[in-house]
């Protein structure tokens, strides 16, 4: 058993196993990982379940320093055996999207929570370097004024964040326990090429191509902080190389707006009207303002976002412009139903 570990030097990337490495910023992270350090080989461990889209990473296939593994992060025979070859674990894997927890809670707690523990096991029997668990702001619930801060209390809201924050809950258990060296990312909405339909600037974005109505919650005024999702694998990048074993880390770039004007920027650039816009029923539970103070990386690690919010914007629109062939075959009306959680799974 290993104790008291600090780990505060960066540390050489020979071996990297990357969790649901076919969703959004899985992929993201893996083309950009494969990229950035050319000597280290990356196993992805991906279940293909919903969300996941092999074709993100097609172009991986054959590659020498890439190797794929389908399988559960909850199956113990085979991350067992891929925890034991490995120097680095970054844990993306998750139910993520918030309306589907609603109507389908089980389902997050196998993956999120007992996929994290069973993920932890293997590590404390192993020699890992890093743990990276990749979490979210919406642990904290919501805040009317201020930014959360690392030390605040966790109040999820929705049966996803309520795993997600268990799932942390066992991440720093076993840093104190035994000696894992964890790190915790937590991280407002992320957007960019690659997101699964059914999010929120994707749903907006394939509608209004398709000229179908755009589903707003509520009022639209709901204020999240978007990140593009480079700047959030750059920011996994220190938290591997430089992150103090034990820490947790928010992760925000100040880009705080309100939904509906989110929207009308997309409706803006692809020259459709607002008249597409639908003012739907709100979901229950649903969290008003997400926002997180990012001092703490800042200052202790040096990430700061590269990314303006509206040209990256811009780039994520045209994205899909270019690639309806990706998209196309994800879309049902399922996804892009307008009151997901409503949905029979």
């Amino acid at each position: 058993m290993r104790v008291d570990v600090q780990i505060s030097e960066a540390i050489p990337l020979n071996r990297l196993l990357v969790t649901g490495g076919l969703g959004f910023i899985g992929s993201n992270f893996i083309l950009h990982a494969h990229e950035k350090w050319k000597s280290s080989n990356i196993v992805n461990l991906d279940a293909i379940s919903f969300g996941a889209v092999p074709e993100n990473l097609r172009g991986m296939e054959g590659k020498p320093r890439y190797k794929f593994v389908k399988g559960n992060t909850a199956d113990m025979k085979i991350v067992g055996k891929l925890v034991n070859d490995v120097d680095v674990i970054v844990h993306f894997a998750a139910e993520t999207h918030v309306d589907r927890s609603i109507a389908d809670p089980e389902s997050f707690l196998r993956s999120n929570v007992v996929g994290t523990f069973t993920l932890l096991e293997a590590a404390r029997r192993s020699d890992i370097e890093k743990f990276v668990h990749i979490s979210t702001d919406e642990v904290y619930g919501s805040i009317t004024d201020g930014s959360f801060q690392e030390t605040d209390r966790l109040e999820a809201s929705s049966p996803y964040s309520a795993s997600k924050a268990a799932s942390e809950m066992f991440v720093d258990a076993y840093f104190k326990t035994y000696g894992v060296p964890t790190v915790t990312m937590r991280c407002t909405n992320n957007f960019g090429p690659r997101q699964f339909p059914e999010k929120f600037i994707p749903k907006t974005i394939i509608n209004a191509l398709l000229g179908r109505r755009i589903p707003v919650y509520g009022s639209g005024t709901q204020v999240r902080d978007w990140i593009y999702v480079l700047d959030f694998c750059r920011a996994i990048d220190l938290a591997i190389e430089k992150g103090k074993a034990g820490s947790m880390y928010n992760v925000s770039a100040s880009n705080e707006l309100p939904n509906i004007q989110v929207v009308k920027a997309i409706l803006e650039q692809l020259k459709r009207s607002n008249d597409l816009i639908q003012f739907v029923e709100d979901r229950p539970g649903h969290d008003f303002r997400y926002s997180l103070d990012s001092s703490r990386i800042r200052n202790d690690l040096g990430w700061r976002p590269q990314e303006i919010f509206a040209d990256a914007l811009r780039q994520t629109v045209q994205w899909y412009v270019d690639n309806e062939r990706w998209w196309k075959p994800l879309i049902t009306d399922r996804v892009l139903s307008a009151a997901p959680w409503k949905e029979k799974q």
